[in-house]
């Protein structure tokens, strides 16, 4: 595990396990959210975009989180293992309503400066619908690339727990 993918929909922990993960391997994070956005909630220009992903996959080792489906397929042909956090919706909603509290009144640490905190309906209704337009792309990508990637399909916080006590125990 040198460079790994972690994906899924807003909420299902993508940035907590990628810094979990890369502690525990010791590799790089790199929150896309941190990348995308600039202050007040600015999107990056296209070419830009591409340009910053593909210098980011181009590196030894790395992890990534973020959904981000204009630059999915680079990071998938370029990693070698890919976590699929594929929780229910109601964790994931939950998840951010909680978020948002959280950090209401600053930047949470996986996000770019200048970027408060903030639960708009936009976010929520793609959270909500991210089973039925976001993961079937998705699991579509994941059967594609299933030969010569390892995948760990995770779709409860249980598993997850359980995927990452795996590196604890062996010190990987």
């Amino acid at each position: 595990m040198r460079r790994v993918v972690v994906i899924g929909s807003g909420g299902s922990g993508k940035s907590t396990v990628a810094a979990q993960l890369g502690e525990l391997l010791d590799l790089e994070v790199n929150h896309l959210d941190k990348f995308y956005w600039n202050p007040g909630w600015v999107e990056t220009e296209r070419d830009e975009w591409i340009k910053t992903v593909t210098d980011l996959v181009n590196r030894d080792s790395w992890i990534i989180d973020g959904n981000y489906s204009g630059t999915l397929e680079l990071r998938l042909r370029k990693c070698d293992t890919i976590v699929f956090l594929d929780l229910p919706r109601f964790v994931c909603l939950w998840r951010i309503v909680k978020r948002f509290f959280v950090y209401r009144d600053g930047t949470r640490p996986d996000m770019a400066e200048g970027c408060r905190e903030h639960l708009n309906f936009e976010f929520v209704s793609w959270v909500w619908n991210y089973p039925n337009r976001s993961r079937p792309k998705v699991v579509r990508l994941l059967q594609e690339y299933a030969a010569d990637k390892q995948i760990f399909w995770l779709r409860s916080r249980n598993e997850v727990k359980k995927f990452l006590s795996k590196f604890e125990r062996k010190g990987l």
